[in-house]
Formats: structure tokens, C-alpha cells, sequence
């Protein structure tokens, strides 16, 4: 097989085998070819670079802006090709095996205190169906820790209001069920009642949160609608959906929730994922600390 082959092989076990997302395989896809090419300039392939050729590129890339997080990303993806050639008995070894993970620095995101949500949740002008629109999806965001592409893409047949939860399909098509909260609950009770039959002229489809007429809201709408609302309640500090996620995740640890719970709950398959919110609450404790504390 020649290089391309073998990557499109490669991509396809991964979507068969862990059911990987087109955002994932498309990634991998850049991080393989960004290598091939590279190997290619001096007559290397995939499956025999000279032990010096990935060094090689990162000097190439650190004079092209590349920064460390990004090699990182690459490296992984690498060695996750490697694995796979070995495991399907194309080479013996993995020719990257000695080459270290760059160093990066762990930029902690950025987040909103309780104070801060609780006036981003009351922004909206709930006497108008597009206020009270968005008041749930804010509460649901918040209250369920969900990635903007979930919030939008939620379905009717999502909600389980009777048990207080809600059915989300996360990355890589993966299920899981999250509870509402009470003060989700009763905000999006308040929404079909009162506000999604005026927003939708077939109030049959699917879209729990429509956008214009009767389709899903996208999530750059979504993100105009959470600046709209920031505005209003006077927050400048840098916000994106994902922002009221990070609190979600941050907010849960800081009262006392075990990282487990909170890996469940923001669906990540690996527990290092969520492990970085364990450095934002230890960054507001030791604020707290020098605040407060009279020799801090």
C-alpha cells in the first residue's frame, strides 16, 4: 500500500472500531498527510522514516509558528498510526518510540463564578418566547455541562422530564444520560409550555430549541444570542458556550464532586481530559487563600 492508502485504512479502523467522529478522523487525516509530505522530501514513507526525520520537522515547524500544543497533538496522532501498523504486523517497532512528548504548558480556561452565571441566567427577557428560549438553554447548558453542539442538537424525545434527565449524544456517537436540576427542569417546563409552540410552525419537529422556522438552531446563532445576553448582564470577561461548561465542570468540584462524577457527566472517555478542572479549582482555592488569609 502506498502512504495514502495506508492512511485511509488506518482512519477506517478507527471510525469501525471506536466509532471515532468525522472531526477526529479529519484531524488525523491532516496530522498523517502534514507527516507523509514531510517524509516524502527525501524519498521516506510512513512505515520506514529515518529516526531523525520527525526532529527534523519540528525544527520546520517551529520556524513555521507552530507551537508546542500543537506538535504534541501531532505526536499522539502518530504513534496512535504506529500502534495500529504494529498491531496489523506492517513494522516491528514503532519508529517514533523515542521521541519525547513536547512540553506544554497547561492553559487553564476560562470560567465564570457562581455570581457571574447566576446574572448570565437571569439576562434574558423572559416575558417574550425568545427570552424564555434561551433562558432554558442557558439553564441547560449550564445545568448538564453540555458541549454547544449537544444543547442545539437536542430532540424532543431527548427529555425525560418525569426523571429529570436528559439523553445526549456526545462525541464519536456516544450516549449518555445527565441530570436536569431542578431549576432546569422547571425552566424548560416553562419553555413548552408557553414559548416553543409560538416559536414553530409544526411544533411536531424534532428540534427541542428551534432556530429559524422550524429547523435546529446553529450553534454560531447560539453564540451571538450568549454575547446578547452577556452584554446585558454586564459581563467582560472572555465567554464562549464552552465557558458555562468549564463553570459547570469547576462549580461541581468546588462543592465537593468526585472527578469521576464529573468525567461522567461531561462524557469525556479519558479521565485526564477532565482532570484540568481540578487545576481551575485549585487556582480558585489558593485565590481565595491569598485574599483572605492574613498571612496569604
Amino acid at each position: 500500500m502506498d502512504d495514502n492508502e495506508l492512511v485511509d485504512a488506518f482512519l477506517d479502523a478507527l471510525w469501525l472500531e471506536r466509532g471515532a467522529s468525522q472531526h477526529t478522523l479529519a484531524a488525523y487525516r491532516s496530522d498523517l498527510r502534514h507527516w507523509s509530505a514531510h517524509l516524502n522530501k527525501d524519498d521516506e514513507r510512513l512505515l520506514g522514516p529515518a529516526k531523525t526525520s520527525f526532529a527534523a520537522l519540528l525544527v520546520a515547524r517551529r520556524s513555521a509558528g507552530y507551537h508546542a500544543r500543537s506538535d504534541a497533538r501531532l505526536l499522539s496522532s502518530l504513534r496512535r498510526f504506529y500502534r495500529w501498523a504494529m498491531l496489523n504486523e506492517l513494522i516491528v517497532a514503532d519508529p517514533l518510540a523515542e521521541v519525547s512528548m513536547p512540553k506544554v504548558r497547561v492553559n487553564l480556561p476560562d470560567t465564570l463564578d457562581e455570581g457571574d452565571v447566576d446574572r448570565l441566567l437571569e439576562a434574558p427577557d423572559t416575558a417574550n418566547a425568545l427570552g424564555l428560549r434561551d433562558r432554558a438553554m442557558l439553564e441547560v447548558l449550564y445545568a448538564c455541562g453540555l458541549r454547544v453542539s449537544e444543547l442545539v442538537g437536542l430532540r424532543m424525545d431527548s427529555l425525560n422530564l418525569r426523571q429529570g434527565l436528559v439523553r445526549v449524544i456526545g462525541k464519536g456517537d456516544k450516549e449518555r444520560l445527565v441530570p436536569l436540576g431542578e431549576e432546569a427542569h422547571d425552566w424548560l417546563e416553562r419553555y413548552m409550555r408557553e414559548a416553543r409552540g409560538s416559536l414553530m410552525s409544526d411544533i411536531t419537529r424534532p428540534p427541542l430549541f428551534p432556530g429559524r422556522g422550524n429547523g435546529f438552531m446553529t450553534r454560531q446563532t447560539f453564540w451571538h444570542r450568549l454575547k446578547h445576553h452577556a452584554l446585558a448582564a454586564g459581563i467582560d470577561k472572555p465567554l464562549s458556550p464552552h465557558t458555562l461548561r468549564h463553570a459547570f465542570a469547576t462549580h461541581l468540584l468546588n462543592h465537593g464532586a468526585h472527578l469521576r462524577v464529573v468525567q461522567e457527566l461531561l462524557g469525556h472517555s479519558d479521565l485526564s481530559t477532565t482532570q484540568i478542572y481540578t487545576h481551575v479549582a485549585q487556582a480558585r482555592l489558593e485565590a481565595i487563600h491569598a485574599q483572605h488569609h492574613p498571612r496569604g
